[in-house]
């Protein structure tokens, strides 16, 4: 996490917030940051294209939903996404349109144990969790037998 505040900062996004280690000793020496808030965050930037899994967000403004849909998309992972509006039918047409494995809307991170979840792209390989991860350790197959001694003549 420090490395990408760092990259945040050289790559010239704005620190709001956050940014080091607690200093709280009720923290001990655990691996702890601060949460962490950029702003003035551009596209190209590390820090926008990349999967954080820490407690660091990046705000980049955009000017139309087609806008926001398209700098969504622009890059190689697609975990998970989050839509906030007050307009449940742009809601639901943006996140048909954003390529990502879990979209919440007016929220962050609720899962569900019934409920696939896994990423698009470069975001993990297939889906955990409900009937679809199970899927997953399984190798179906289809038999067809013929108990006619002829053939079924289709071919």
């Amino acid at each position: 996490m420090e490395s990408y505040i760092k990259l945040g900062l050289s790559e010239g996004a704005k620190l709001l917030c956050g940014g080091k280690r607690p200093e709280s000793p009720d923290l001990g020496k655990g691996f702890f940051v601060e949460p962490t808030i950029f702003d003035n965050v551009t596209p190209n930037m590390r820090i926008s294209r990349e999967e954080i899994f820490g407690p660091v967000l990046t705000v980049t403004t955009f000017s139309s939903e087609e806008e926001a849909v398209k700098l969504a998309n622009d890059t190689e992972y697609g975990l998970a996404a989050g839509i906030w509006t007050q307009n449940v039918q742009r809601a639901t047409r943006v996140a048909q349109q954003i390529r990502a494995g879990i979209v919440w809307v007016n929220t962050y991170h609720p899962t569900f144990n019934e409920m696939p979840w896994g990423g698009y792209k470069q975001s993990g390989i297939g889906r955990e969790l409900g009937l679809y991860g199970i899927d997953e350790y399984l190798e179906t197959k289809q038999v067809n037998i013929n108990l006619d001694e002829a053939p079924i003549g289709w071919y």
